[in-house]
Order: C-alpha cells, then structure tokens, then sequence
C-alpha cells in the first residue's frame, strides 16, 4: 500500500518538474481537486505544492475524488509526448536536427511560481520556448536565475509603488543543478581585469527544451558579485555590464560545457550579445583562423531579434567599463582596444561613442529582425547609419510578427468550446486558417455566456485582490465595499502594461468629466481594471500609476475604477481572459508589438488601440476598435490631444453602443458577431506556433545550412 502512494506521488513530482505541465489544464486541475485552498495559497506551485501534502493525503484525497486515472493519464501523456518523434520540427527542420538552436534571453516568462521575468520580453521568450516544445524543434534556452526575480508591487495609502524583494526559495522550483563530468555542480568562470566572474548552472525542463540558467551566488565570487543575479534590470552600470558578461560569455561556455557546437545562436534583444563573442573566439581557438574570418563564420548562424523602438532602452557601456570586464577577453581575440570598442559602434571611428550592445548584435549577425511590421520599418530607419549609402529600405533588419502561446493563454472554458466546434485536433492544426472557419458555427449564446463566466471569474479574482489590498492598508471603507466593486453586466475594458510615460497607460483619463460620464451613465456606463508595474527608477511612470490609484481610492469611483497591484503572469491570465476590451494606447511609433492584445483575441475579447506593433497590421475594421488613423504629429501634446479625442469618440460612437445592443434573448449580437470575427481572423495570424514557424523557415534553416556550407 505504501508503495502504491508513493507512486502516485512520484507521478505527481514527474509532471511537477517538467513545465510541460503549465499549458495542459487537466494537469492544474488535479493540482487543483486535490487541494484548492493549497494550491491558492502556494500561488498554483506543484513544487511547492507537493512539498506540503503527504503521499498518505494524496492517495486519500485521490481515493476520494477518484482522481487515479487521470493522474495516471497526465503522466502516459507527457511520457508520450516527450518520446513522441513524427514532429514537425523533426519533419521540416532538416539540418537544425542534429545540431540545435540556441536561444539566448536575459528573461523567461513561464508562469507565475518561476517569476525570473518582468514583462513582455520574458513572457515572449517563454511562449517562444513552449512552442518550440511544441513543434519538436531543438532549441536550448540560456538565461539567468534572479534569486529576487523583478520585484513585487505594493501600493501604500497614497497610490505610491513601492518595491518588495522575496528570495526565491530553489527547493520550490523546479530546476536542477546541471552537473559536471565529476558529479559537481557545474560552475562557468569569466576572467576579467577586476575579479573573475564565476556562476553555477541550472536546469529545467520545458516540454522537449531544455532551459539553462545561471546564477551568481556561487562561494568563488566576491560578496558583491555573489548578488549580481539578484535581481532583473536592477543595480547600475557596472551591475548590468557584469550581468550581461555572464549571460552572454558565461552562457556560450555552457554550451561548450555540454560539448554543443550550435547550428544557431538566437538572441532575443541585446542583452546576451556577447555571446557572438565567445562563440567567435571559441571558432578562433578550434580552427585556428584569425578573428574577421571567425566573426563572418559566426555571423552565418547568428539570428538577432530587436524588441526596443525606444533609444534609450539600448544597453550602452562607456570604454573603461568595457575595458575592466573584456580586456583580458579582448586580447584573446587578438584585437586592439579601439578595434573591440568599434564592433559596439555605430561610427567606428568616433572615440566618443559608448559600445551598444545593439550595434554589436547587428553587425555580428546575418539576419536580424524587428517583431512586427511597422517595428521594422522603425528599426531600420533606428540603425540605417551602419550601413551608409544604402536606402533606408534595404537595411537588414526585417520583421517577424510575434504570436503568443495559446494554450498558456486561453482558458480551459474556451478550449472546450474550441474543442467542440473545431475538432478534437485543432489544437495541432491552429497555423491553418481554415480550422478557424468554424468559430460562425458556435452559438452566439454558448458563446457568451462562456465569456460572462470567464468576467465573473476575473471580478472574483480582482475582489479578492483588492480584499488583500484594502486589509493590508487599513482602507475599510473599501475593504466594506469589496463585494460591490465591479459589475459583470457592464461594458469591461482592461489596461495592462509595464507603466513608462511613451505608453501613456492614463490616456482614458485625459478628460475625466467625459470619462465620469461614461461610468455614471445609468443605462450604458463603462468599468476599468488597471494594472501594471512601473521600473523602481521612473518617478515619472510611478507618477502616471499614482494618478491612477489615487482615483480607485475615491468614493467616487471605486466602484468602476480598480487598480490590482503586482501585476504578473497570473493576474495578466484572468485579465485576457475576462475583459471585454482591451486598451492599448502607446504614442505610435513606439510600440514594439504587443503581444497582451493576442491573447485578449483568443479569448473572445476585442481589442481598441492605436495602429501600433501588431494591431497595425491586424485590425481589419471588423474585428476589433482603432483609435485614430494611425497618424503622428510632431508635438507630443498635439498628438496626446488628438488620440485622446479619437478614443472617446470610438468609445461613446462605436464601442458603447454595439455593446448594449441587445436582441430578444439579451445577447448583443453584434458584438458577439466581431468577437467571432477577431477569433477568426486573427487566431491562427498572432499566436507563436506561426512566430516559431517562420524563425524555423526564414532564419533558422538558412542559418544552419549556411553553417554547414561554410564548415564544409
């Protein structure tokens, strides 16, 4: 008998430590019957989870609620698909086979109980990994393991953000230490003219991928360095220099440590690009070949992805930093300092010029794209000046779309439905547009009400937050009103975003006596969930966020306007899921992609935003809302006005009214009619099995038979 509860135990543990688990609700929903209060409490963690229920318990809870079989069934079903070999990666992926993709990030965003990400950039790293998973593609992830992650949100009494930092506990997580050949913990050292750099090596495991991550607080470092993987985009300068230095050299030493000659290296923005070096020097030392040869054999396979329209967000390191942590590297390679500082700058020549770590990516890379159409147009204009004389038009830099993984992303209420009227396999077909055909066929009442469960569901959720929140700081007058907040009758809009100044997260306040009108009306009013982090060093974002806040405090619009703090993977889930719109307001050009507006998709919601990133080349007139028409002006304060304009307009002319419009059985029709639309149209386009999918046939293949070409 006690064998048999340690199996089921074990079984549980084996689905725990693979992340495959994250995308497969049946998996969270045993995780879930066999203790809902635990589950909650260790904030949907099976690690942790399992560290606090007995095998005794298990087996009682499982007899019980007859959950055996489908515990043994998730179990045959991850065993199944990682042996499974008729992939597609393993079908169209030709060369890549057999020596992988290796995929570079300075953050992945997996889920909620592994917060080593703080925005869209991990979170579009980690659906880049599942999908990959996925397809069957082989691709090895490398990061860094924040011992602190990012930092968790708090507001006090005045709507001010206040930083809260949690060691993560690693006996809660899922990873593993990666080991040497001897048994021991494997450690990676970089020598620098300062101290060397020393970092321990992790493992998880995503699906079919296998995800490294480093972590500084090894006994070899110094007290000071022992912390530099504390925290995401913390500390100064030299902190990230020191940060990037171990992701990039320290991550391709990994690779070497693994005997894993790469068919491409992929680096997802600039953080890791020094990684391109150590694999140049690595080429250098291996077939004996001076540094431009190795550096064009390199850049043969080198993929670079630019997420950032913004200058500012550019890594930028001044001469003596990059001297202390890359001299002893820089004589390695045979180069002079001048010549090191040029591969960093955009005019080789100009001994002013700090080293970006853009400018390196790019001129170390063969093919280098932006994440959507109008980002590459922006890119390309951004870095035109490496290339002189040649057009803005035929800069390098193209684009690939991002998508987001659906099955993170959707809930299980609209799998089932999916399932049910486009076939048991869509999931596996979901590139196709045709397997979205049949969203007309959904009933336009099945299908809303499944939308205003999931709503119901995201207000709970929001309540009990702010339940939380109102406890935490003494607000009882809120704290008495909690189950009076939010109306899942009314006409929902969801804003969510990182809060810098250029995404204008407080645009819908521009004129609040309209937009009091708005929630006051008494037969079409409009209700606002807010959420979002702002960086710990922007007074100006934490000063937009205050704003904000501080309304959700007043009696005057508690009610309808709520701000849930420590924005995350999990509270970024129920708002996609829940809404009815989705705001998205950036000053154009500077939207990236925005990738929180597809998943908002997936799950029936409609998205109202500027022709920006995605929406730009998504919105068709009839699946979804535009504010404006995608024009810009010079001055910033014109240009606020305006969008700010086009965006009551749209809401008082276009989205209020189809909202209320209902027919005889109340369901608004027309509503339900765009909803169906924007699933159909958009859900095979923005979604990252198609992302995965081009990078595999436009950049990946290419990149590797290049590779094998030149290595003959």
């Amino acid at each position: 008998m006690a064998e048999a509860k340690n199996h089921l135990h074990d079984r549980l543990r084996a689905l725990a430590q693979n992340l495959w688990w994250m995308w497969h609700p049946e998996v969270i929903s045993i995780f879930t019957d066999l203790d809902p209060s635990l589950w909650r409490e260790v904030e949907h963690n099976p690690i942790a989870f399992l560290n606090q229920i007995t095998p005794e318990q298990v087996e009682e809870r499982a007899s019980e609620l007859v959950l055996h079989s489908r515990i043994n069934h998730a179990f045959r079903r991850l065993n199944e698909y990682m042996e499974q070999e008729r992939t597609w990666g393993a079908i169209h992926c030709g060369n890549i086979n057999y020596r992988p993709v290796v995929y570079f990030s300075a953050e992945f965003g997996l889920h909620e109980s592994l917060p080593v990400y703080s925005g869209g950039l991990g979170v579009l790293a980690g659906d880049h990994l599942k999908s990959a998973s996925d397809l069957g593609i082989p691709l090895i992830g490398i990061g860094l393991l924040y011992q602190q992650g990012y930092f968790n949100q708090r507001l006090n009494r005045d709507g001010w953000q206040e930083e809260d930092y949690v060691d993560l506990d690693l006996g809660r997580l899922p990873v593993e230490p990666f080991l040497d050949g001897s048994g021991h913990h494997l450690v990676v050292r970089i020598d620098t003219k300062t101290t060397p750099l020393h970092a321990r090596v992790w493992r998880l495991q995503v699906g079919r991928v296998k995800l490294m991550l480093l972590d500084s607080n090894v006994e070899a470092n110094s007290a000071e360095d022992r912390q530099l993987t504390n925290r995401l985009y913390g500390g100064d300068t030299r902190v990230r220099i020191r940060q990037e230095v171990l992701l990039g050299i320290g991550g391709a030493r990994v690779l070497q440590a693994l005997n894993i000659h790469p068919g491409v290296l992929h680096l997802n923005e600039g953080h890791s690009a020094f990684a391109i070096l150590e694999e140049i020097r690595r080429v250098m030392e291996y077939d004996q070949i001076p540094f431009h040869r190795a550096q064009r054999r390199v850049a043969l396979y080198t993929v670079f992805t630019t997420h950032t329209p913004v200058a500012a967000g550019h890594d930028r390191f001044p001469p003596d930093l990059i001297e202390d942590h890359l001299g002893l590297f820089r004589e390695k390679l045979g180069l002079s300092h001048n010549d090191f500082m040029a591969l960093g700058r955009v005019n080789p020549h100009d001994s002013s010029e700090t080293f970006c770590m853009t400018v390196l990516a790019l001129k170390s890379s063969r093919r280098a794209n932006g994440v959507s159409a109008i980002h590459g147009t922006v890119s390309r204009l951004m870095w035109k000046d490496l290339w002189p004389g040649r057009p803005e038009g035929e800069v390098p830099i193209g684009h690939i779309t991002n998508g987001v993984h659906v099955l993170s992303w959707l809930a299980p209420q609209m799998y089932q439905l999916f399932e049910t009227r486009l076939g048991q396999d869509w999931a596996t077909r979901m590139v196709h547009p045709d397997v979205w055909e049949n969203v007309d066929d959904i009933d336009d009442g099945e299908l809303w009400e499944t939308h205003q469960y999931l709503k119901m569901r995201l207000i709970r959720f929001v309540r009990r937050r702010l339940r939380i929140q109102a406890e935490r700081l003494g607000q009882h007058e809120i704290f008495n009103q909690i189950d009076h907040i939010l109306d899942p009758d009314v006409l929902t809009i969801g804003v969510a975003r990182r809060f810098a100044t250029y995404k204008r997260g407080d645009l819908i306040l521009a004129q609040l006596d309209r937009l009091t009108r708005l929630i006051n009306d008494a037969h079409r009013p409009i209700q606002i969930i807010f959420a979002g982090k702002a960086h710990p060093r922007d007074d100006e974002g934490k000063a937009l966020l205050q704003r904000i806040a501080q309304l959700s405090y007043s009696s005057a619009y508690r009610s309808s306007i709520v701000f849930v703090e420590n924005y995350d993977y999990n509270v970024a889930r129920h708002l996609v899921q829940g809404v009815d719109i989705w705001l998205n307001t950036p000053r154009r050009p500077l939207e990236a992609c925005g990738t929180s507006g597809q998943k908002v998709v997936l799950n029936g919601g409609l998205n109202l935003s500027v022709l920006d990133g995605w929406w730009n080349e998504a919105f068709d007139g009839k699946n979804g809302f535009a504010i404006g028409h995608g024009g810009m002006h010079n001055d910033l304060g014109v240009q606020n006005q305006r969008d700010a304009e086009y965006l009551y307009q749209t809401l008082e002319k276009e989205v209020i009214p189809l909202y209320y419009q209902r027919d005889a059985s109340g369901i608004p029709a027309a509503w339900v009619k765009r909803m169906k639309h924007g699933i159909k149209s958009l859900g095979w386009r923005f979604i990252a099995d198609r992302m995965v999918k081009d990078y595999a046939q436009r950049f990946y293949l290419p990149a590797a038979i290049a590779t094998s070409a030149e290595t003959g």
